[in-house]
């Protein structure tokens, strides 16, 4: 008689399931996403976001610094302007607010840490899309890919090691990657947002920023049905130089995250976005869910669905849950 097949066995302890788990979440493969805001006396929490926060250049610098001593992976910073134009000229501008606040990270902190940029007009224009318009109101692909060009050496002049092109123009990721180049910079990286859904799950972001658009997102952004195109997305991008991808939101796509790290052959990104972040504070403030337990669980399976690094609003906490295990 055969001996029984007991899969319990091997989850009967605390250090034997610790033994046999084949999915890791680490400090290192998170990035934080951060907000500072120009001309902000004080940091000032996100209503939509309970924990997160629009900061001023110096409570900004503070908060990285601590986030690094978590052991984070990197941080990822997007500026809120004073002002907006129909071009996203802050973008651009060398003292705008994200290029001067990149600089202090990277003064503070060096190499400590992976300093990440978004490499986006939506934050600076006074239209909110991702691009400059034609005078019909169309987002403009190619002179878009103009002025990203400039926004990433200006970002790589003021610190950044990996820029972020997240507009999901046409093209981008090559642009971007001649005019850094170009420029001198061959050793900062880009991170491709190569499969960026027009999701539902944007607005506690929009809010993060104070963005000023007005309708949607989806001639540019992928419509949410597909999973083949983001496939091709990725293609392009890798082909175009892309030193990362990713699939961004990370919970609803999981299933092109997975088929997008079995055919990528540079590190897999996924972004669990606003919303997501959103969801969970709401329902653990309401006492249905256990945070703690979902946080790492969410994180969990964004890894084990082919992550190699996740932006989260988590890191800094998630950091030191998992230090504890």
């Amino acid at each position: 008689m055969f001996p029984s097949h007991r899969p319990r066995r091997l989850r009967t302890t605390p250090a034997m399931r610790r033994l046999v788990s084949e999915t890791t979440v680490r400090p290192r493969q998170l990035v934080l996403p951060m907000f500072v805001k120009e001309g902000a006396s004080a940091p000032t929490e996100i209503q939509s976001m309970p924990g997160v926060f629009q900061h001023t250049r110096e409570s900004l610098r503070e908060a990285a610094a601590a986030a690094v001593e978590a052991g984070v992976g990197g941080i990822m910073l997007f500026g809120v302007p004073a002002e907006r134009d129909a071009v996203g000229s802050g973008a651009t501008d060398p003292d705008g607010i994200l290029n001067a606040a990149l600089r202090d990270l990277r003064h503070d902190l060096g190499d400590s840490t992976v300093l990440m940029s978004d490499c986006c007009l939506d934050e600076f224009t006074d239209h909110g899309h991702c691009g400059v318009l034609t005078p019909e109101g169309a987002v403009d692909n190619d002179a878009t890919l103009e002025v990203y060009g400039e926004m990433a050496v200006a970002q790589a002049e003021a610190g950044a090691h990996v820029v972020g092109p997240s507009g999901m123009m046409d093209g981008q990721i090559g642009f971007i990657r001649a005019a850094l180049d170009e420029a001198g910079h061959t050793d900062t990286g880009v991170l491709a947002y190569s499969a960026k859904y027009a999701s539902a799950l944007y607005g506690p972001f929009r809010d993060a920023v104070e963005s000023q658009l007005k309708g949607d997102r989806k001639t540019y952004q992928q419509d949410p049905a597909n999973a083949r195109e983001a496939l091709r997305e990725v293609a392009l991008d890798l082909a175009e130089g892309a030193d990362m991808v990713m699939v961004k939101p990370a919970l609803p796509y999981l299933d092109v995250l997975k088929a997008v790290a079995e055919v990528s052959d540079v590190p897999v990104a996924a972004y669990q976005i606003s919303g997501e972040y959103a969801m969970v504070e709401a329902a653990s403030r309401n006492g249905w869910i256990d945070r703690e337990r979902t946080v790492l669980e969410l994180l969990t399976s964004i890894r084990r669905a082919g992550a190699d690094i996740v932006l989260t609003y988590w890191a800094v906490e998630a950091a030191g849950w998992l230090d504890r295990e």
